[in-house]
């Protein structure tokens, strides 16, 4: 392995394509027909991509490490209860997740013997991401609208949470912080959803008006997306953020006498959002864990002691 080249690095990215081989390996054997052809594309050259890297960094890895194991039994289990919806959707997530790890590595060693050896890999990840979107064309979930879903029930968990945190320090009753959550969650859905919809107008409006000038102007079109109407898109995000906003009052539903109970199920929720999350969406997995518990913990802190604060300035009490 070159000299200057970190070792953990290059025990991750052969882990990494190890993983991905063994995922498409193991999806080839319950993916439906029209998805086969992908994968059988896919499975070659992940295998020489491995194959390349052992023998690039001197590094040999026969079998995946403990956290990949279980994440590879998560996601052949995800895609095994929804079908080739969850199928499409992984295979994108895989995709981006690789573009985006390996530009980082490209501009971190770009100059270096490793820059070189990343770029032919690149060109390979960018042409399976092509070939996964645009074979597509039957995918009856969009992963804008999944990620989307994760986004609003991540919402509505990190603001329902500060808010029963707050009813409890100033209440310091159950009865009355459940009244106050349920009541800001129905409000919270209603707003996310109305602004939804409006954004959602807002898009379709601009898209329409391109449209017409495009038409106007005698230019050609290429095929595109419909976007999912404005109603489809309020429902959509007002329903995921009470989904979210329902994790931390549910403990206060089932007896909850403090915000404890609250903030441990919704800690565990958010760390779960956030692997989906992350793993759609290509990002880190660990800094979108710690990003989200960070917020949640300053939450729940914020809006203690302002409830705390204000039951013993203003004698609020119940």
């Amino acid at each position: 392995m070159p000299a200057d080249l970190d070792v953990r690095l290059a025990r991750r990215l052969v882990l990494d394509e190890l993983f991905d081989l063994s995922l498409y390996r193991a999806l080839r054997g319950i993916a439906p027909d029209h998805l086969r052809p992908v994968l059988d594309q896919l499975i070659p050259v992940e295998a020489e991509h491995l194959t390349f890297w052992q023998n690039f960094f001197g590094v040999r890895e026969e079998r995946l490490d403990p956290g990949r194991r279980l994440k590879l039994a998560v996601v052949l289990g995800f895609c095994r209860v929804f079908g080739a919806p969850a199928m499409h959707l992984v295979l994108e997530a895989i995709e981006v997740y690789g573009v985006r790890k390996y530009l980082r590595v490209w501009r971190q060693y770009g100059s270096g013997p490793l820059g070189s050896a990343v770029r032919p890999v690149l060109e390979d990840e960018f042409k399976h991401e092509d070939a996964i979107v645009v074979g597509q064309g039957e995918r009856r979930i969009s992963p804008e609208r999944i990620r989307n879903v994760f986004l609003g029930l991540n919402d509505g968990l990190v603001e329902i949470l500060g808010a029963v945190s707050g009813f409890f320090g100033a209440f310091e009753n159950a009865a009355m912080v459940l009244i106050a959550g349920i009541t800001v969650a129905v409000a919270g859905a209603l707003s996310m959803g109305a602004g939804a919809f409006l954004a959602a107008n807002s898009e379709a409006e601009v898209r329409a008006t391109e449209r017409a000038r495009r038409r106007f102007l005698g230019e050609v079109e290429g095929a595109r997306d419909e976007p999912e109407s404005a109603l489809s898109a309020a429902a959509i995000v007002g329903a995921s953020y009470f989904a979210g906003a329902a994790v931390p009052v549910l403990p206060v539903i089932l007896g909850a006498q403090s915000v404890l109970a609250s903030l441990l199920v919704a800690g565990t929720m958010i760390v779960v959002v956030s692997t989906l999350l992350a793993f759609l969406s290509g990002m880190n997995v660990r800094r979108r864990i710690a990003m989200n518990l960070a917020i949640m913990a300053a939450a729940v802190a914020v809006t203690y002691l302002i409830g705390t604060l204000t039951r013993r300035l203003w004698g609020v009490s119940v």
